[in-house]
């Protein structure tokens, strides 16, 4: 490079750093503003992180290296704007000060930042992301500066989270050292930004880089803080969503081990585990209902559930996700019945009609994947949907429910023949049940509720 182009380019970094400046003005001084108090227990000042990664304005660099530092500003910039953005909706003591207008002004600020950096990242790093396998014309300014900066960024928040994990087999005790030893604010923090960076890359272009995302959302899936677990499970989903089966080929077992290591997670993360593992375990195992990893997926969220069968979220939570793992293990559903059907006895006569209403679904799902043959719950069935029909006279939703019980009770006719007749016949002269006894004494067409 001559002389001459060496200054222009450094000429360029200059202005292109008072740009930076300039754009990262609103949020500095929307920061200063907040009043801010670490959480209770906390003794790191994520308002101080924040300010320590805008770029300063007395210190313009002007010697050969200022390309690289400007870059280096651009990296701390864009992290500092991660962690303000990714905050929105959140509940993290760490970050829930952060008002919502930090996180706009945040946003724009780095949509701002990748239109100045449109052409000086083809100057900069002509090839990088093109030896990635990505089709640059496909990628907007903004989706062209996240994947630029993920491959310096990712592997530096994967050691910050790192920092404060400790090994599986460690108790309580030494949880508190590793939280001594490296405060677990930081890897919250780092979990936060690692989410950000993979959410704004979407399908066809994630699946290229998933060398880059697995390895730091496996580290947030083995960390001990839920909320550094939460994040690495949010990642997990949107990389499901985002990428082809063959493209989590070399990755698909270490990942589906993390999901079963995480199925037995906190209350608050639950919904998350399984929305990961169902999501994962499809998408990496499809047509293959044979597959180990449907089993013992599918044997660990049972399990658990049948630990705390009156857990709400919990069961809520499984039964609203869990359909595309029913579909998926098909016929051999069978071999589960002695978990499922127990736990969806139970759940037919919970409080909440929610509850009443998923499992009456989930119930009409698993009748039409196994039509219930070689099994004993038949008779089982039919006392208890007979009971939960009387039961839905004093419910908000008894019409919905009333006509899930009468859909299962007119499927299960079909499919068990005598069986069915045998178990309703001591049921059909209840005088509470003159209304569904028609239905088997005449032929009713049976509205569908969607």
């Amino acid at each position: 490079m001559s002389r001459r182009t060496k200054f222009g380019m450094s000429n360029s970094f200059t202005s292109l750093r008072h740009e930076l400046i300039q754009l990262s003005e609103p949020v500095r001084d929307y920061l200063r503003k907040i009043q801010y108090k670490p959480p209770e227990g906390s003794n790191v000042s994520v308002k101080s992180m924040l300010e320590s990664l805008l770029p300063t304005k007395n210190s313009t660099p002007n010697s050969n290296s200022s390309e690289n530092e400007f870059f280096e500003e651009v990296k701390d910039f864009s992290l500092c704007c991660a962690l303000l953005v990714s905050c929105e909706g959140s509940k993290c003591g760490l970050i829930s000060w952060i008002p919502p207008k930090l996180s706009i002004l945040a946003k724009a600020a780095f949509q701002e930042l990748s239109k100045v950096l449109s052409d000086c990242l083809d100057v900069k790093h002509p090839k990088r992301i093109g030896e990635l396998g990505l089709d640059l014309t496909l990628l907007s300014n903004e989706e062209r500066l996240v994947v630029e900066l993920m491959i310096q960024v990712l592997p530096l928040l994967k050691e910050s989270i790192k920092t404060s994990s400790i090994d599986g087999s460690d108790d309580g005790d030494d949880i508190l050292a590793a939280s001594a030893r490296t405060p677990v604010a930081y890897a919250v923090v780092a979990a936060y930004q690692l989410r950000w960076f993979v959410t704004q890359v979407d399908y066809p272009h994630m699946g290229k880089l998933c060398f880059l995302v697995i390895p730091c959302a496996l580290t947030a899936l083995d960390h001990w803080s839920p909320e550094v677990k939460g994040q690495g499970m949010i990642s997990f989903i949107h990389l499901a969503k985002n990428v082809n089966p063959s493209e989590l080929s070399w990755y698909e077992d270490v990942i589906l081990d993390a999901c079963c290591q995480n199925i037995a997670s906190s209350d608050d993360i639950w919904h998350l585990v399984v929305e990961m593992s169902v999501l994962l375990v499809t998408c990496t195992q499809q047509s293959n209902p044979r597959s180990p990893w449907y089993e013992r997926i599918l044997n660990e969220m049972l399990g658990h559930l049948e630990r705390q069968p009156k857990n709400k979220d919990r069961r809520i939570a499984w039964l609203e996700l869990v359909e595309p793992l029913l579909n998926a293990v098909g016929l051999l559903l069978l071999a589960h019945f002695r978990s499922i059907f127990p736990l969806f006895f139970k759940w037919m006569h919970a409080d909440d009609d929610q509850t009443v209403l998923l499992v009456l679904k989930r119930t009409q799902t698993v009748m039409k994947l196994t039509w219930i043959r070689n099994t004993p719950y038949v008779e089982r069935l039919v006392d208890e949907l007979v009971v939960l029909f009387k039961e839905a006279a004093l419910r908000r939703a008894r019409e919905d429910i009333r006509t899930h019980v009468l859909q299962i009770l007119v499927l299960l006719q079909k499919c068990k023949g005598l069986q069915f007749e045998a178990a309703w016949e001591k049921h059909r002269d209840d005088p509470n049940l003159t209304t569904l006894a028609s239905f088997f004494s005449e032929r009713y067409i049976v509205p569908v509720v969607e």
